[in-house]
């Protein structure tokens, strides 16, 4: 183990959240070992100011929760403790040990057994250890190493502290076995690389395409989670590259993953669509996983509704069947809430109301509430090469006049022919 010194290391307490300097000082004083853990201590070495603080003990979930009334233990698979302050979430896990940790002394420690699938997948990861046993049973040596804030020493005890100077994002003991025990680490891996900005060690990358198939025996349910980390970090643009790079997006969303590979339209409205989400993230802006969903799967969308207008549905109608259909596919491979695969119809089924420029429904458009989720998602179509008969510039002067000169100038569109209802791309359809 390398312990870094106060006079060695640039963490401050002052950068700490004060809620987590409590949890770890009563933690202490009750006679547990206590350490901030993880991203925290990653980034704090790295000069960031981490927003979220976890924290690493020798005591149970249940002495945890005994010592904080403002806690509770949540999950199954991995129980840990959340500790509110407020808003404010102080995560708690108990240091944890190797699978083969004798059954008896985790009993008495109020432990479980760890339980894996046949191909090595953990179902169940409640044995409680050591702090070394807990260093190296963590996922990436970036994210193990610990922080004492009694002692403002650092612990490093899987080179950790090397490879953030290296700029490297390795996998801790045997990539193959760890990816094995839980795949979603590879997605791990890919979006502290591109978080981060760090290479990925040569071990590590070449463990992936062996056991990426792996990734279809994770629940849908977590793979959205996944998809959210990924996607609504700051650094989707980034991310976006990794997955393709390492042909994970195929497990993630087949559909997009094929149009993406084999249409540069579709693939630059899907990065256009990643950098203005990224940007909006460093304006402080809100964003929504629906957005991205859309662009992701509009590609597949779109071809799917020429495909059905070619047999003879109306234009909404094939939108509509087909933004139905291909949300059903994607929900095979990842979860779709429904408060995120509704405006995403909606914003698909909106790009053909922006076609439309004649009589009052023209001038109301404007006002309707996703309006400008649709207006924007245009733009990036357009960004992308998407041939719209300047739809974009239209509707960007448009939307400025005030509703009597809207309801005006559509009034006086009406009864003009709009090619543009006609005028769509057929690359997709080309597909």
């Amino acid at each position: 183990m390398n312990v870094i010194p106060r006079d060695q290391h640039c963490i401050s307490r002052k950068n700490i959240s004060d809620s987590a300097l409590k949890v770890m000082s009563r933690l202490r004083s009750k006679g547990h070992q206590a350490y901030l853990v993880g991203g925290a201590v990653r980034d704090l070495l790295l000069g960031g100011h981490p927003k979220d603080f976890d924290i690493a003990t020798d005591a149970t979930p249940e002495a945890i929760h005994a010592l904080f009334r403002n806690s509770r233990i949540i999950g199954r698979r991995f129980r840990i403790v959340h500790v509110r302050f407020g808003r404010e979430i102080i995560e708690v896990t108990t240091f944890r040990g190797h699978h083969d940790s004798g059954d008896q002394d985790n009993s008495e420690r109020g432990g479980n057994h760890s339980r894996q699938s046949a191909s090595g997948l953990l179902l169940r990861d409640n044995v409680y250890g050591t702090l070394e046993e807990d260093a190296v049973r963590r996922d990436l040596t970036v994210n193990a190493l610990y922080y004492d804030s009694g002692k403002f020493e650092v612990f490093d005890h899987v080179h950790g502290l090397q490879d953030l100077q290296r700029k490297n994002i390795c996998v801790i003991g045997d990539p193959a076995v760890r990816f094995r025990e839980d795949p979603v680490r590879m997605l791990r891996v890919l979006r502290f690389a591109a978080k981060l900005d760090f290479s990925i060690d040569p071990g590590t990358a070449k463990a992936i395409p062996g056991c990426s198939a792996l990734l279809g025996e994770i629940p849908a349910a977590r793979l959205f989670d996944e998809f959210l980390k990924l996607f609504l970090g700051g650094h989707a643009a980034a991310t976006l590259e990794k997955l393709l790079e390492y042909d994970l997006l195929q497990y993630l969303f087949p559909q997009s993953n094929a149009s993406l590979r084999k249409d540069s339209h579709a693939l630059a409205l899907v990065r256009a669509a990643m950098g203005n989400t990224d940007l909006r993230i460093a304006q402080g802006k809100p964003v929504t996983p629906a957005f991205i969903l859309a662009a992701l799967l509009w590609p597949a969308a779109s071809h799917l509704a020429q495909h059905r207008q070619q047999q003879g549905d109306p234009p909404m109608v094939a939108m509509h069947s087909a933004a139905q259909q291909t949300i059903s596919e994607a929900a095979q491979h990842i979860s779709i809430p429904r408060r995120f695969s509704q405006p995403m119809r909606e914003i698909w089924e909106f790009q053909l109301r922006l076609q439309r420029r004649q009589g009052r429904k023209a001038a109301e458009l404007v006002d309707h509430r996703r309006f400008r989720a649709a207006y924007d998602f245009l733009l990036l179509r357009e960004q992308a090469g998407e041939e719209t008969g300047n739809l974009g510039s239209w509707w960007t002067e448009f939307q400025e006049l005030p509703m009597e000169q809207r309801l005006e100038q559509a009034a006086a569109n009406k009864g003009k022919s709009d090619g543009r209802r006609t005028r769509t791309r057929r690359s997709h359809s080309d597909t």
